[in-house]
């Protein structure tokens, strides 16, 4: 796709002149070339006229590629409308537009040649059923020129160059959020510095929980409570807000980041199903962190296929519940309040339409002692990283629920409960996927300053320095997508697509960013002491939970298609 303009890479004026325009016009070219490739898709996997599950599922790498391709396409969108803002704002300085200069040569040309689901897997426009001809599309010179010219050793040596002089700045490049979320942020990364980073390492080598101290910590700055509304004792803010808090904490420790997540899901179960009465005797709880719930959904045979539940909810003759299963990979089970636990309560149902949900309340347990209650047991699951909350098995026998304590006082709703709160919990993920990406970042430029081979410092070396570059382009690309998604939500917008993009994305550049980190600490990567070991096992679970990439992939495609 060359046009017979390169830049030369020993070039330190890197930026394109007319930049903006280049990536405007570069814009229509991929809907394009998108809407060809769902239309392809589509005829692949109609039945009639109906689009048929089961050929999607026949069809998985066209499907899922279509997926990926929409994920980059939204991103390229929001990374011009982010670039728009901050020309607008008088903040679009050489930073910011090398790292969007390097965004559309890099995703252009991978759009064109292979987008990268993962490092094992590469899905092209000819798996979505396009041709040679098809793809010509893209040759126009604006995209031809980014694609040139866009992500060189140049650019992305110059932006290297330009982090180091502003170390000191908390992102690289401006955000493009206002001034009440960036004290924010400069709050929770204080926070964070200061609190987390110096004794993290120290919790993951000791596979300890958090600290009840900084629980309470979180709890006064109102982690707990950021989107509830106020009316219940939350700070009733955005769930942009929700986005920084989740970013900064995770950069310091995941697990940090990852505390209020279950709060997030346990509110939103409430405020969206909850009765008016449940509303009131959970919502203030939760929102000082003087509740903590956990989220009991998965179990052992079923995964992400939570209509084949098999843990069941039997009615007394009292009125009150027992449950009586199994689950697994419950995060937090032990120090918590209460449990929001997936049952089925219609006998003789094997699909959605039989689940409800339950307010389960418990005893906080210990790390020696985890379950104290009658009918309640279960043990610690050893896990690579992710460890500071824990992982659990958790086993019903007989074990009572009040009869107040089904969400919304309403059998079999349970699923359609649960679901909505899939847009907050994977916008959250995002977030915190950012902010392990983010926390690989500063791990590895840390160590290219210090760290000399052959009497130069590994970040004068170009593929270290590449490596870093990309790293704080994808964050950026990534943070962009994953506020917008916020954005949608807070209008109230549907966006599960995009929530879906954010977080399919996210764990994706998360996971890049912690192996090219480990990669630049060389054989100390592989040491046990070095913080960015952890970071690696922190982010590889970033694609497995709240929907694994597979999953995300297939759910995005399936709203695409229609």
């Amino acid at each position: 796709m060359a046009d017979g303009h390169r830049l030369d890479t020993t070039d330190t004026d890197a930026i394109l002149p007319d930049l903006l325009s280049l990536t405007a016009a570069a814009l229509p070219t991929v809907k394009t070339v998108f809407d060809a490739a769902r239309a392809a898709v589509r005829a692949r996997v109609t039945d009639g006229d109906r689009v048929s599950g089961a050929l999607i599922e026949a069809e998985q790498t066209a499907a899922h590629g279509l997926a990926w391709l929409a994920t980059y396409r939204e991103s390229l969108r929001q990374m011009q409308a982010w670039a728009q803002r901050l020309t607008d704002q008088g903040q679009f300085g050489e930073v910011e537009s090398l790292i969007h200069q390097i965004a559309f040569g890099e995703y252009l040309w991978q759009i064109y040649g292979g987008i990268q689901m993962n490092q094992g897997e590469i899905v092209r426009l000819q798996d979505m059923g396009l041709s040679q001809d098809d793809m010509r599309a893209l040759m126009v010179p604006e995209v031809m020129r980014l694609c040139d010219a866009g992500n060189t050793q140049a650019a992305r040596t110059r932006l290297v160059a330009l982090m180091q002089d502003r170390m000191a700045e908390i992102t690289v490049g401006h955000t493009g959020l206002d001034d009440e979320l960036g004290m924010i942020r400069e709050q929770f990364r204080r926070y964070a510095v200061d609190k987390v980073i110096p004794h993290a390492h120290d919790w993951h080598l000791e596979d300890a929980l958090i600290p009840m101290e900084i629980i309470e910590e979180l709890s006064e700055m109102g982690v707990f409570g950021l989107t509830i509304p106020e009316e219940f004792g939350g700070l009733g803010l955005s769930k942009a807000s929700m986005c920084v808090v989740s970013e900064e904490l995770s950069r310091g420790y995941i697990g940090v980041g990852s505390l209020a997540t279950r709060s997030e899901i346990a509110a939103e179960l409430v405020i969206a199903g909850g009765t008016q009465a449940q509303k009131e005797r959970w919502l203030p709880g939760l929102a000082s962190g003087e509740i903590l719930p956990t989220a009991v959904f998965t179990e052992p045979n079923t995964g992400s296929d939570l209509g084949s539940l098999r843990t069941k909810a039997t009615r007394t003759d009292s009125g009150d519940w027992v449950l009586n299963g199994n689950k697994t990979w419950i995060t937090h089970a032990a120090r918590t309040h209460v449990m929001t636990v997936l049952a089925r309560t219609q006998p003789g149902t094997d699909d959605y339409k039989g689940l409800s949900m339950f307010l389960a309340e418990k005893t906080p347990g210990t790390d020696a002692e985890p379950f104290v209650d009658p009918g309640l047991s279960g043990g610690e699951i050893e896990v690579l990283g992710y460890r500071g909350m824990k992982e659990y098995t958790v086993n019903f026998d007989d074990f009572a629920v009040k009869a107040e304590n089904l969400l919304g006082e309403q059998e079999g709703r349970g699923f359609k409960q649960l679901m909505e709160t899939f847009e907050s919990a994977r916008i959250q993920t995002a977030a915190r996927a950012i902010g392990v990406a983010q926390s690989a970042l500063d791990a590895g430029i840390g160590y290219a300053l210090d760290r000399k081979q052959f009497g130069r410092k590994l970040i004068d070396f170009p593929r270290v320095s590449g490596k870093l570059a990309m790293m704080a382009v994808e964050i950026m690309i990534a943070r962009q997508l994953t506020y917008f998604s916020a954005w949608e939500k807070d209008q109230g917008r549907r966006c599960d697509i995009e929530a879906g993009m954010a977080k399919l994305l996210g764990a994706r550049v998360a996971w890049a960013a912690a192996d090219n980190a480990l990669q630049i600490h060389g054989g100390n990567g592989f040491a046990l002491e070095y913080p960015v070991s952890r970071i690696l096992c922190d982010a590889r679970i970033l694609n497995i939970f709240e929907g694994a990439a597979e999953i995300q992939a297939q759910v995005i495609a399936r709203r695409l298609l229609g």
